[in-house]
């Protein structure tokens, strides 16, 4: 039962960084409608900046599975923290979005998430099936309102570095005429 405890722990926290961010892609996706289609507009930018938001994301993860070893960094330690190997591994691949050439396609960032939004999709359909109990879905709600916050806050986040990087590159160039 122990490890059955952790597995879903893991599952969890795996889910609350990473399950929400098909629905903020949406959302900007939505936003940014037939503006996107013009070369140089805000919302073209903004989809250009979801990857980052998505590896902030996954730099976010990093952390709490750093918290989780502290302070033995030993291998013993490290492999007794990875109860689901798997979904650590996938989520921490998430700081690969880091890298320009993945950036350039947002949509392999959605790909990359679209995992955990499944594992939160099977658990509804069994609920509707009566496989699994209603705490367990309320969990996962919670979770997954979590993970919109998460996902929310660290896409607005790189807006502001953006717009803020932005307007510092122009002051430069003003002083520099």
């Amino acid at each position: 039962m122990g490890n059955d405890l952790a597995i879903y722990i893991d599952r969890l926290q795996s889910m609350a960084f990473f399950s929400g961010y098909p629905l903020i892609y949406a959302i900007v996706f939505v936003i940014a409608g037939e503006k996107r289609k013009q070369v140089d507009s805000f919302a073209n930018r903004l989809i250009k900046l979801l990857p980052m938001a998505y590896a902030l994301t996954g730099l976010l993860f990093l952390g709490l599975v750093a918290k989780d070893m502290f302070p033995d960094y030993t291998a013993k330690n490290i492999a007794a923290q990875f109860q689901t190997p798997y979904l650590k591994l996938w989520g921490l691949t998430a700081l690969l979005f880091w890298i320009p050439v993945l950036r350039k396609k947002p949509v392999i960032s959605l790909l990359h998430s679209l995992f955990f939004l499944y594992l939160l999709l099977k658990d509804l359909f069994l609920f509707m099936n009566d496989s699994i109990d209603k705490e367990m879905i309320q969990n996962d709600m919670k979770i997954y309102t979590t993970s919109l916050m998460i996902n929310a806050g660290t896409l607005l986040s790189v807006i502001f570095i953006y717009l803020l990087l932005n307007r510092i590159n122009k002051h430069k160039y003003k002083t520099s005429d």
